[in-house]
């Protein structure tokens, strides 16, 4: 149900129809590679943290890692994630397909890491644990309604090839 709705809010920004639903698995960002032909690198994963009584989440790209001290330094707290009911709770989707979009919480916000813009297309997941949507950074940060792209993440060594 939780793609529909994902499906349904892209429709404002006319990229609904660029939704894919797999046959097989994409809850983790190898599995998400695997099913849409792309490294892994290219799959925007969804985190999603406890923040005072609402929570944030962080997209970024999907061979990267929150760095705590930068994460501290935004936020003024330690990085804890979501169990996977709060995850539900706060975003409407579950563990394996929370994402940017339509999300159940309008106190929710979104911030997009910068290892996301070396590529043309990333892919998040659209609300299922069987989908993703194929975005440039930009329509990804104005679908997402973003409120910042932001350094949080620990640096990456090499820009890897892409499958563009």
């Amino acid at each position: 149900m939780s793609v529909e709705a994902v499906k349904e809010y892209l429709k404002n920004f006319g990229l609904d129809s660029r939704v894919e639903e797999f046959a097989e698995s994409s809850a983790t960002v190898e599995l998400a590679a695997k099913a849409a032909g792309v490294i892994p690198a290219m799959i925007a994963k969804t985190l999603s943290f406890k923040v005072g009584d609402s929570a944030v989440l962080i997209v970024t790209s999907g061979d990267t890692k929150i760095d705590n001290s930068k994460f501290k330094h935004l936020f003024g707290t330690k990085a804890k994630m979501l169990t996977p009911d709060e995850a539900i709770e706060f975003t409407g989707h579950a563990v394996g397909g929370v994402c940017p979009f339509a999300i159940s919480n309008p106190n929710v916000k979104t911030y997009l890491d910068i290892s996301m813009k070396r590529f043309d297309t990333i892919l998040p997941a659209a609300g299922s644990s069987n989908s993703c949507v194929r975005l440039s950074p930009e329509e990804l940060e104005k679908a997402s309604n973003a409120v910042m792209w932001a350094d949080i993440c620990k640096s990456i060594d090499a820009t890897p090839e892409t499958n563009d």
